[in-house]
């Protein structure tokens, strides 16, 4: 039996970890863009069920577990965004390697997602993630609490706000 926070770990939990680690990394990876952010954030998310709830698993554990990952990753993106600009502000921001051309347009777009997502209100940021990583509108319902015949009408006006910050984004830098 594995131990976790200094505490054992009841198969119950073990079976949940590995039926929903995927998914949970996969969230927060649509969110972070990187692998290895998106496992971290992953491991902070079930550190943060073990501690919650214990061996005692709620019924359905998958909403609250999705609804962290997004909590989580969109956490660290503002935490990256304050780091950026205490970076920028000490003069000691780190220069890019050049990419080739395509590498770096694929690059640029997923910063300027990234930076749209911090702009935007939470549960906005929360429902774009949450479907783009693969959540039915049911599961995206239930993670955020919200009834389900709301969630298209929701995700139609994130995308649209999504859009404007990102339009707001490209005006500014002309």
């Amino acid at each position: 039996m594995s131990r976790i926070d200094g505490g054992p770990v009841g198969e119950g939990f073990d079976a949940l970890f590995l039926a929903e680690w995927p998914r949970v990394v996969g969230i927060a990876r649509r969110v972070l863009g990187s692998g290895v952010a998106a496992e971290d954030a992953a491991q902070e998310v079930f550190l943060a069920f073990y501690r919650r709830f214990g061996n005692a698993l709620p019924e359905r554990p998958g909403p609250w577990l999705y609804a962290a990952a997004t909590h989580t990753a969109l956490n660290v993106l503002r935490g990256e965004r304050r780091r950026e600009r205490r970076e920028q502000l000490e003069g000691q921001k780190a220069q890019a390697l050049l990419d080739p051309a395509g590498a770096v347009v694929a690059r640029e777009a997923e910063r300027e997602l990234q930076c749209a997502l911090r702009r935007m209100r939470p549960m906005n940021a929360a429902i774009l993630a949450l479907r783009y990583a693969g959540l039915r509108y049911q599961e995206i319902a239930q993670t955020l609490q919200i009834p389900v015949d709301q969630v298209g009408t929701r995700l139609r006006r994130a995308e649209i706000a999504l859009r404007k910050e990102i339009g707001n984004a490209s005006s500014e830098r002309r």
